[in-house]
């Protein structure tokens, strides 16, 4: 990896046309097509820099770039979006144009120079895209499933009804598929392997939160336990200002990630020992059904980043 420099920060805001690029400590600005020539120019001037290149996650038309750079050696972020946003918000920029954007970025590179992820080694990004598309299938069969009920109080019910077993029955087979495509995937890597060896062992990950948190936090057991609250959201957030006190709130991070930590959780809140008394601590204070789901999904990341950091399963680790 090439050497980078504390000092030299290069940010980019990826449209599907266009790389526009912001460069610190200079303040050079310019603009690039993102294409193989302007993913080749960055390259370069990245190399000359030293510097650390950053965007953020925008849906996939980052990628072809992000693979560009890591070919090329060159130390690259990914930065969450909604964490730029509330840079934004905190330095009082509120308008929207991509010169800014672009600077905006690479300011909060510098200012959190632990943010953002590193490109995913192939078989991660593959296990990564399929975890993505079981979720949305996942979720295409439950709006299904509203429909299908919807429509059964309407006179017209039995005329679509073999049209949505068949369909619901579509779904249910691709789903089966790519989960057992990625448990092959999960088994084919001894260290995936063990990885998901320990995961499973926590009483409320299944093997679906496993894969999701192998996917989506590759640095699971070499962060601290509030970073791992924080890459799934889970870390609550102040709105306090002046002599005001607001209630502390979740947002941001890895959006499927939580969602998937917070179906874990509601099984670990009723068959995880440890969780469970927690959850029940919890009631017993009043809290109400959210804060307690949140709070136990928070300390589920924890216990799982830990356990991955000893590399010993929930049994033998006591926790």
């Amino acid at each position: 990896m090439n050497t980078v420099s504390s000092e030299q920060v290069i940010g980019i805001d990826v449209s599907r046309d266009w790389l526009d690029i912001y460069c610190l400590p200079d303040r050079k600005r310019l603009r690039l097509p993102n294409t193989s020539e302007g993913h080749a120019h960055v390259v370069s001037l990245a190399r000359r820099r030293g510097a650390l290149v950053c965007f953020e996650a925008t849906g996939g038309q980052e990628w072809r770039l992000w693979a560009s750079l890591d070919a090329a050696r060159i130390v690259a972020r990914q930065l969450p979006p909604a964490q730029v946003k509330a840079f934004a918000a905190s330095r009082g920029t509120r308008a929207k144009t991509d010169r800014i954007d672009a600077e905006l970025i690479a300011r909060f590179m510098v200012f959190r120079p632990e943010a953002g992820r590193r490109h995913p080694t192939g078989k991660l990004r593959a296990i990564r895209a399929s975890t993505s598309k079981r979720a949305q299938l996942v979720e295409m069969r439950k709006r299904l499933l509203v429909q299908i009920k919807a429509h059964e109080k309407l006179a017209t019910a039995g005329m679509f009804t073999d049209m949505d077993v068949e369909l619901k029955a579509l779904l249910d087979t691709r789903i089966s598929e790519l989960e057992e495509r990625i448990e092959q995937a999960v088994a084919a890597d001894g260290t995936l392997a063990e990885t998901a060896r320990i995961l499973r062992s926590i009483p409320g990950v299944g093997p679906v939160a496993s894969t999701m948190l192998i996917a989506e936090m590759p640095e699971l057991g070499a962060i601290s336990g509030e970073q791992a609250a924080a890459l799934t959201g889970l870390a609550p957030i102040a709105h306090d200002s002046g002599a005001l006190r607001g209630k502390r709130t979740i947002a941001g991070g890895r959006r499927a990630l939580r969602h998937v930590h917070f179906q874990a959780a509601l099984v670990a809140a009723n068959h995880n020992p440890t969780l469970k008394a927690f959850a029940q601590r919890l009631r017993d204070a009043g809290k109400p059904h959210k804060v307690i789901i949140t709070a136990v999904a928070r300390k589920l990341v924890n216990i799982a980043n830990a356990l991955c950091k000893a590399r010993k399963p929930w049994g033998l680790q006591g926790a």
